[in-house]
């Protein structure tokens, strides 16, 4: 965690100011069509987020809560950073592609 810390990376429900002013409006459902295909979806979590052995039911472990980011680099440099404020909050691709196009 220590390394999402260091990134300025946030997680979910931290109580800072940014989480009431989110939109949400624009997260959908992930469209996966078969039962099997919502099953592996389902079945993944585990292996994405584990659970610790001590952990009793209805706590969420911290990882499940940790927001991630995009990061492009150029040699050294970072040139874009964007921190999530929801899972699913990706950057504009637009804007990505603009700043990869852009000459050192």
């Amino acid at each position: 965690m220590a390394a999402y810390d260091a990134a300025g990376f946030g997680s979910m429900g931290s109580g800072s100011s940014d989480d009431q002013a989110v939109d949400m409006s624009g997260v959908t459902v992930p469209r996966l069509g078969s039962v099997g295909a919502w099953w592996r979806y389902l079945t993944n979590v585990g292996g994405l987020a584990p659970v610790p052995a001590n952990f009793k039911f209805g706590q969420i472990p911290q990882g499940v809560l940790r927001l991630g980011g995009t990061f492009v680099l150029r040699d050294d440099a970072v040139i874009f950073a964007h921190a999530d404020k929801f899972p699913g909050d990706h950057p504009n691709i637009t804007d990505v592609l603009t700043v990869l196009q852009t000459p050192s």
